[in-house]
């Protein structure tokens, strides 16, 4: 062979080498984006909390479903938390109940406490359960989840419902559960910081409602600021394109209220201020967690996007403040 058909036929190779490089390039960036996408979608009702270097998020879902990010934009899926779907107790007290919705997550006394409710669509016959475990990482041999039993129940003959919990540090020893969807609204009881639940015959209050059949549920509430604020859900998920979920806030000076929004309205008569609805491809943003970080405050709820025939995604948005106290969703960390 000639040097100069030897010296062509390498340039071919070089370039025939350099094209499939590119090409198996393209394919893995954009495996990459698919596995990033795939990792945020079919979420509901998610919670949020971090571990060393990595944030964990709960959501709905049979055993409940779990998902952690080093960076809150690359997800990975690790499946649930429990090994049943809904543990065998809770199957017993709620007959017909198939998976697990709305947890809470936090870490108090060296543990980490899980909330999450079991119920059946339309009904009020609810209950609040409650595990705990060492760690979130399933790859630590300190990992198992301990089933603490039952917290906040409701009936048929309740004016509430009992799903949808969040939990608030008020001290050492006490915290706060918030919960409730629709019937009469938001309510709070007070609980032990260290058991994790209320004390037998512990008043429950009511914090939000709006009149019949208009729709309010999932509350969370942070402190900041000498007010405790409380961040609820108006209208309906769960229909996809056609979801009108948003998000509503409310502030008090104590943490049973009176919760006022920014024009005065009292949160027991319907009012709410604004913090997140529809906006092009993120429809019916709702069920909101947040969390407060050294030098920033996220918002983490789910949408349905627009863009998937409407699939519930998992979001995360800066939460900044106005110089009045009142908070604003940012752009989507994406």
């Amino acid at each position: 062979m000639s040097t100069q058909k030897q010296t062509s036929s390498i340039a071919r190779l070089l370039l025939g080498a350099f094209l499939v490089s590119i090409f198996i390039g393209s394919l893995s960036a954009s495996e990459g984006e698919q596995k990033k996408e795939n990792a945020i979608r079919h979420v509901h009702d998610p919670c949020i909390i971090r571990q060393g270097d990595s944030y964990y998020v709960f959501s709905t879902g049979p055993g409940i479903l779990m998902r952690r990010s080093k960076d809150l934009i690359h997800w990975e899926f690790l499946g649930k938390a429990f090994s049943e779907d809904v543990p065998e107790w809770a199957k017993k007290e709620i007959p017909g109940s198939s998976n697990l919705w709305a947890p809470d997550i936090a870490y108090r006394h060296g543990r980490y406490y899980l909330y999450y409710s079991v119920s059946t669509f339309g009904k009020n016959r609810s209950l609040i359960g409650l595990a705990t475990n060492k760690t979130l990482d399933p790859a630590s041999p300190d990992y198992e989840w301990k089933q603490e039993g039952k917290v906040v129940e409701s009936f048929p003959n309740n004016d509430y419902n009992a799903i949808d919990s969040n939990v608030i540090s008020l001290s050492r020893d006490q915290d706060a559960l918030s919960f409730g969807s629709f019937w009469s609204g938001i309510k709070l009881v007070r609980i032990d910081s260290k058991t994790g639940k209320p004390a037998p015959g512990a008043p429950i209050v009511s914090l939000s409602q709006r009149p019949s059949p208009d729709a309010q549920e999932a509350p969370f509430m942070v402190r900041r600021g000498g007010y405790y604020y409380l961040f609820v859900s108006f209208d309906t998920c769960c229909r996809g394109v056609d979801s009108t979920y948003n998000i509503r806030v409310g502030r008090a000076k104590k943490i049973e209220g009176p919760f006022v929004d920014r024009d005065g309205k009292a949160m027991l008569d319907g009012g709410g201020t604004p913090v997140l609805a529809t906006k092009g491809r993120y429809i019916g943003p709702g069920h909101c967690a947040i969390l407060q970080e050294k030098g920033r405050d996220l918002l983490v709820n789910h949408f349905y996007d627009g863009e998937a025939k409407g699939v519930p995604t998992l979001q995360v948005r800066p939460l900044s403040w106005d110089k009045a106290g009142w908070p604003g969703a940012g752009t989507p960390i994406e």
